[in-house]
């Protein structure tokens, strides 16, 4: 007898989630490039964080994240009051998705956008709505010559996760000028430490009562085993956000990792310079071999292939020495792989690999 209990309209239009592979079967010695992860790891400031944290495990977390927000408002000079913590940036999106998107409603993000623009519309019940990007770059007029009455959001990553490219302060201007007065522009960061100089849309967001964005920890702090998050926006949105937010949403582990790795320039400075430096040298390396990739603005590059064919049978030959990058098929990238920027001997590495397998070919 078939069931009667069915899920909403949209949540079996969403694929499960497959993250970057971390094993390969026969493989001791395997190099992970597949996930966009910091491989310096976090601040030795936020180990000595969450080992202090173990004392207090019997006590629950804190349920408004005052420390963090504020050391977060220091740092970055915003508001406290206007930041929400969420578990990843993740959450931030799907409170804002949940809290203004359902049925009826439109949400755009670009077409080699995130995956949780559309996985969190369609958790929602709202329609995701993708336009074309200029040669995997964000088109701000495909975006606004999409937007219309039922537009409720606008998702756009910058720098963009897998193309590791960004649109400048003007362009960002524009799009915020652009979309209507009802609908919300969300500028997801998630790699905007990685630029120097960058506020991720912080500037933007002040003189506008419908513009947000959101942070995380799991890239450039390397706290991704943690999943902190953070975003940040005018008042009214964020108390709204906070209205669905679980009271406990973040381990006092998670908060104090986070609070220390904010307040650690210093290492943030190193992490930025040194993924700066090895992101060059991949990027070059790769060219002089004959793979291509975009001027990379994050802590990962996108090598393009001359097919598919290709792409899947490079991957594959690094997979069988022991290396693990990112086939991008499911953004609309078949041709592509994304490959993680690691430190010298990991960059050094993958990069030989890649040689074997056009000099085999």
């Amino acid at each position: 007898m078939a069931s009667q209990i069915k899920p909403k309209r949209g949540i079996m239009d969403i694929a499960l989630y497959v993250g970057g592979a971390s094993h390969v079967d026969g493989q001791t010695n395997v190099l992970k490039l597949s996930s966009n992860e910091n491989p310096l790891g976090p601040s030795a400031a936020a180990k000595e964080a969450v080992a202090r944290s173990v004392h207090d495990m019997h006590r629950y977390p804190s349920t408004d994240h005052g420390p963090l927000r504020r050391a977060i408002g220091e740092t970055w000079k915003v508001d406290p009051d206007r930041v929400i913590c969420g578990v990843g940036s993740d959450e931030i999106i799907h409170f804002l998705c949940q809290c203004y998107a359902g049925p009826g409603d439109e949400v755009i993000h670009t077409e080699h956008g995130f995956a949780m623009y559309r996985i969190s519309t369609l958790a929602a019940g709202a329609t995701p709505v993708e336009v074309k990007e200029n040669d995997r770059v964000t088109d701000v007029d495909a975006i606004l010559d999409a937007c219309n009455s039922n537009t409720k959001l606008v998702f756009i990553a910058n720098p963009n996760n897998p193309t590791s490219t960004m649109i400048g302060e003007g362009d960002l201007m524009r799009l915020a000028d652009g979309v209507p007065d009802h609908t919300i522009l969300v500028l997801d960061g998630a790699y905007a430490e990685f630029v120097d100089g960058y506020d991720g849309g912080a500037s933007i967001i002040e003189a506008r009562d419908n513009v947000v964005m959101t942070r995380t920890f799991s890239k450039i702090y390397g706290l991704g085993g943690l999943r902190v998050g953070w975003g940040y926006g005018p008042k009214e949105i964020i108390d709204v956000l906070n209205r669905i937010r679980g009271p406990f949403n973040l381990s006092s582990a998670a908060l104090a990792a986070a609070e220390a790795s904010v307040r650690d320039l210093d290492y943030l400075e190193k992490c930025r310079t040194e993924n700066a430096k090895w992101r060059d040298w991949l990027a070059n390396a790769l060219a002089e071999i004959g793979v291509p990739c975009d001027t990379s603005t994050a802590n990962f590059v996108l090598a393009r292939f001359g097919s598919e064919q290709e792409a899947n049978a490079c991957d594959d030959h690094l997979k069988s020495e022991g290396i693990l990058v990112r086939r991008v098929a499911g953004y609309k990238l078949p041709h592509c792989l994304r490959i993680t920027v690691g430190d010298e001997s990991a960059c050094r590495r993958v990069v030989h690999g890649i040689a074997q397998y056009k000099g085999a070919r």
